[in-house]
């Protein structure tokens, strides 16, 4: 039986939304008859594409916007064209993202200014772009996509430990920070999931370890999910259509794990 969220004709902007986990958010937030714009690197034409087929199949507006993540006026801009476009911001989905893995001795010293402003500091310039008009309107929803790996490390991913660790300290700021303004911030830490972000990382691993890629999958990376499966995307979405409806009013500063066991071990 489907849910009403109570959030048709909301306004939501998703960043690193055209693959992945925010493609797969943006089309839960749609069926619920949220307006969406879209955000994110790729191929012009696909992301038309893919665009046009959402608005068609849901019937919510969709837009696009391709705002730089390590551009802070950019990000402004993203953030004033929900305003423009429907008057309104309801939602920020905080969840762009790059990944390198390599020893920290090895570290490229542009790939850690990379991470951290791709994945840390666009979620400062978005939230600070967006909290007023939040605030104006009594009512808002952020949502942070950290990881399980904001909460506990691997080898190999120090600046991206340090960039997701930093996004739920943040998460958690803003949550007391804003607790009597009608505004929540939460972060969601899921564990791994099947993105083209991850099926590189399975190369990359299996580069920096000296392994085979199979031998990734079930040592490196399925290792640390107890129930050994990945996370699905329907699984991320349920979270965040909580966090975002009514329902979710009482939750705020908090990191959700969604990660098969992982954090609990």
């Amino acid at each position: 039986m489907a849910v009403d969220y109570g959030i048709q004709g909301h306004v939501a902007v998703i960043t690193g939304s055209t693959s992945g986990i925010g493609q797969a958010l943006a089309g839960a937030l749609a069926e619920q008859g949220v307006n969406v714009i879209l955000n994110g690197f790729g191929d012009p034409a696909q992301i038309e594409h893919d665009r046009r087929k959402l608005q068609e199949r849901t019937n919510a507006s969709i837009l696009y916007h391709g705002a730089d993540m390590t551009k802070p006026e950019e990000i402004t801009d993203l953030i004033d064209y929900a305003v423009r476009e429907f008057g309104r911001l309801d939602i920020l989905v905080n969840n762009a993202g790059i990944q390198h893995v390599a020893p920290v001795d090895e570290f490229p010293p542009e790939k850690w200014d990379a991470l951290i402003a791709v994945i840390l500091s666009s979620t400062f310039h978005a939230s600070r772009a967006a909290i007023p008009i939040m605030k104006a309107q009594g009512r808002g929803r952020i949502v942070n996509i950290a990881s399980a790996h904001g909460l506990v490390a691997s080898a190999f991913k120090a600046p991206y430990v340090a960039a997701k660790f930093g996004v739920v300290g943040f998460t958690k700021g803003l949550g007391v920070e804003l607790a009597r303004t009608g505004i929540t911030a939460n972060a969601i830490c899921p564990g791994y999931v099947k993105t083209p972000l991850i099926e590189k990382q399975i190369g990359d691993q299996a580069i920096a370890r000296g392994i085979p890629e199979d031998r990734v999958m079930e040592d490196v990376i399925l290792a640390a999910q107890p129930n050994k499966q990945f996370v699905e995307y329907g699984h991320l979405a349920g979270m965040l259509l909580y966090l975002v409806s009514d329902m979710g009013a009482s939750a705020t500063g908090a990191a959700l794990s969604i990660d098969g066991g992982w954090t609990a071990t």
